[in-house]
């Protein structure tokens, strides 16, 4: 596959340049970047030819697919040019900001037979597939309860400044809690049915006051199972990815529960009183490159859509 990579203003974009780079099957045909100091920064360091224009890049017959890694607001721009263009896409997440800007998402993909895929990836994460399989085997029964937290840091200044200009982020919610979402539907293969409860307020980012970095929610799940999350930028900076509460999932079913962190390789599981086991997680093979470089599944894809779906609806319940 020949990749060309459309917008660099966020970091995650080049954690895919750099699995590009080691894949056997990927070459990089070039990028583009329209903000003049990002463009700068990025050809610091890729080593790949710069396109004059977003046109441009569509334009080269050569290219197959397209990385997307364009500040939020404008992603759904990209996206469906390249789609329109006949490229599949793949994306840092989120996809898009609005329901609206998704369903045109996927009806391209899927009328095109294009594949578009998010970087998601907690499915890959092995105590995320461990506890999958504890599921699927039935040792927590039905499960009824879940938690996660995600917070991450705020690190203002640190981050591109454009996530505190209005119209470029879509919310905190749409940020960070995709990651948790999808996680739990590829765990308990239980799917969204409703926003019960969101907020999203504005604590730690003072000197923004408009920008909304705290988010915390209630969702209803198939069968009644209920989620309750906080995915706020409320992390110190220095600590904030080696606390235990980032990325911690805990599900509580009728024949017991589990918790884990994702990050590190193993699960706790409690199956009757008094006897709670740790279990160790094996390493998972492959991941979202591989996945995108597979022949286009309409239900894979689909699977996709959905988790997208859930947090822009948990997103406008908030708003």
């Amino acid at each position: 596959m020949k990749l060309a990579f459309a917008g660099l203003r966020h970091g995650h974009i080049f954690g895919l340049y750099d699995a590009a780079m080691k894949h056997p099957d990927v070459t990089i045909a070039g990028a583009w970047e329209e903000d003049e100091a990002a463009r700068a920064e990025a050809k610091g360091r890729m080593d790949a030819p710069f396109y004059d224009s977003f046109d441009a890049l569509l334009a080269d017959e050569t290219v197959d697919a397209v990385a997307v890694g364009d500040y939020y607001g404008i992603r759904r721009d990209r996206i469906v040019r390249a789609l329109r263009a006949g490229k599949s896409v793949i994306c840092d997440k989120p996809l898009c900001v609005s329901q609206r800007e998704l369903d045109e998402i996927e009806a391209l993909s899927l009328e095109k037979h294009l594949r578009v895929q998010c970087m998601l990836d907690l499915r890959y994460d092995p105590a995320v597939n461990l506890a999958r399989r504890l599921v699927c085997e039935g040792r927590l029964g039905t499960i009824h309860a879940v938690d996660f937290t995600g917070q991450h840091p705020l690190s203002y200044g640190v981050r591109p400044m454009w996530y505190f200009e209005a119209g470029k982020h879509g919310g905190t919610i749409n940020d960070i809690a995709i990651h948790g979402i999808d996680a739990i539907r590829y765990i308990t293969g239980a799917e969204f049915v409703r926003p019960v409860a969101a907020r999203t307020w504005n604590a730690f980012a003072v000197k923004t006051p408009d920008f909304k970095d705290c988010a915390q929610f209630m969702a209803e799940f198939d069968g009644g199972m209920g989620v309750a999350a906080d995915v706020s930028y409320a992390a110190q900076t220095a600590t904030a990815f080696s606390m235990p509460s980032y990325w911690r999932f805990t599900l509580w079913g009728d024949a017991g529960a589990l918790e884990f962190r994702a990050g590190e390789p193993r699960v706790t599981l409690a199956v009757r009183e008094n006897a709670i086991e740790t279990l160790e997680a094996a390493p998972v093979h492959g991941g979202w490159l591989d996945d995108f470089l597979r022949p286009f599944d309409a239900d894979a894809q689909r699977d996709i859509f959905a988790s997208q779906r859930a947090v822009l609806r948990i997103q406008e319940a908030a708003r």
